[in-house]
């Protein structure tokens, strides 16, 4: 009788132990939802409540109720997936919720393992595990980090660093929230504080070297279109001295009659072909013309995108030694990698100039949620950013992280004009070294977990006082 009644007994039990782990992942969603749409500070909430679910998730239910976040989060803010991939977007999704699984996973492990102590540990984990999903294997996409739901972050601390401060805040929340809920919420508001005011400190650019700069948008276009339009900004913006277009503006090489234009003109052009490579393949390449229409420099894009076909990876990053200063160029979803945005203020860029194509069929979410991106790599580096997308939204943002200036999606012809001031090399913010650190104390205490799971799994189990 017992055996029958004691798992009856049990499953109320086991569905109150429910009730919590639901709680705490819907609110991770909503709080994501809300700083996303229109209150950034709500990236804090995000954290607590993933930090909770840490704490109260057991076993697979850890596992799974991080994945239920991610799910949730990726196919409402990573919808142009579907419009991309069709079903095969639902993979995607699920290769952006492993890593909150894994987060949620591994963070309970250490809290049951090491007890409180294990708190310290909490925003390690989780910065490790953004940056290496973010940067380090195949299928690497940073977009939906928590410094995103921001338009510019503190310079010096870098996109991670800042995800590991707040993930700091929301753990000592977290900590303090059986015991102290006051101590608790008052831990979480002023986080959050901290995390609007920072970017907001007021700054003035230093003078240096400007250089007038003027993009259009335009998608597809046609040879003669080009010339139309850049003779069109041009006649709007006589000051212009670089003139960009967007990342595949040709398919091929930039065209005799274009460089023409140049020459006789006598302007620079930036502006995204594609460069022959070996075996009939080619390089996804930004092309630079000088105003005597002579291709003075070129680079080619560093990692194309996966499952597309966009041609072979550059084989070098080099900065342009323009009229102005040393000027990095970066292809659409390169500026996304801090590892390659690095090696370009590492080579002294002063600005970085940034052809894109966003497809206008891709919609509106995608082209939103692209123009995140150039805010906080501004503000990291301390240089300005001018992006040409070829179908919106294009921007110029300060060298802290302030958009200046926009063009429309979908916007085919629109016109985006800029002074960029070029006032020395940028800096490498402090998560440069602190990201990777975070990423290997991950991957140890991940191994350190699994093999003690492994050895109570196969291993001789102790008894008490540790005798065999």
């Amino acid at each position: 009788m017992n055996g029958t009644l004691e798992p009856q007994a049990a499953r109320p039990a086991r569905a109150r132990a429910w009730i919590p782990v639901v709680a705490w992942a819907a609110l991770a969603i909503g709080f994501f939802s809300a700083a996303y749409a229109a209150f950034p500070p709500a990236i804090v909430g995000y954290l607590f409540a993933m930090a909770q679910l840490a704490r109260v998730a057991r076993g697979r239910a850890a596992y799974y109720s991080g994945l239920g976040v991610g799910l949730a989060i990726g196919a409402a803010w990573l919808t142009f997936f579907f419009t991309v991939f069709s079903f095969g977007a639902s993979a995607l999704w699920y290769v952006y919720a492993f890593w909150l699984g894994a987060f949620v996973a591994l963070a309970g492990a250490v809290l049951r393992r090491w007890g409180n102590r294990g708190w310290w540990l909490v925003p390690v984990l989780w910065c490790g595990l953004e940056y290496f999903r973010s940067e380090l294997y195949y299928l690497r996409f940073s977009w939906l980090n928590a410094a995103y739901a921001f338009g510019g972050v503190p310079g010096k601390l870098g996109m991670y660093g800042f995800g590991f401060l707040l993930m700091a805040g929301a753990s000592l929340a977290a900590w303090l929230w059986p015991r102290q809920r006051a101590a608790s919420l008052g831990t979480l508001a002023l986080t959050g504080l901290a995390a609007v005011g920072l970017p907001l400190i007021p700054f003035t650019e230093p003078a240096g070297r400007t250089v007038r700069v003027t993009g259009v948008q335009m998608e597809a276009p046609t040879e003669p279109e080009v010339i139309v339009r850049l003779t069109e900004a041009l006649r709007r913006h006589p000051e212009t001295e670089l003139l960009v277009l967007s990342e595949y503006t040709f398919h091929g090489p930039v065209p005799e009659p274009v460089k023409s234009w140049c020459a006789r003109n006598h302007r620079y052009l930036i502006a995204g072909g594609e460069a022959p490579a070996p075996r009939g393949k080619y390089r996804n390449t930004s092309f630079v013309v000088d105003p005597e229409g002579k291709v003075v420099f070129q680079q080619a894009k560093s990692v194309p995108i996966q499952f597309f076909a966009d041609g072979l990876p550059a084989q070098e990053q080099q900065v342009w030694n323009s009229p102005w200063g040393r000027i990095g160029i970066c292809i659409c979803y390169d500026l996304s990698y801090r590892r390659v945005t690095d090696r370009l203020v590492r080579l002294g860029a002063e600005a970085l100039i940034v052809p894109t194509m966003d497809v206008a069929d891709w919609g509106r979410r995608q082209h939103e949620m692209h123009a995140r991106v150039a805010p906080v790599r501004a503000a990291e580096y301390g240089i300005p950013i001018f992006r040409v997308a070829s179908s919106g939204i294009s921007q110029h943002v300060d060298g802290y992280g302030r958009v200046l200036a926009t063009a429309p999606f979908p916007g085919q012809g629109s016109i985006l004009t800029a002074r960029l001031n070029l006032f020395g090399p940028g800096h490498l913010p402090v998560d440069t070294w602190l990201a990777p650190a975070c990423s290997l104390a991950t991957l140890v205490t991940a191994l350190w977990i699994g093999s003690e799971r492994l050895r109570r799994r196969f291993g001789r189990h102790p008894g008490p006082g540790g005798a065999p």
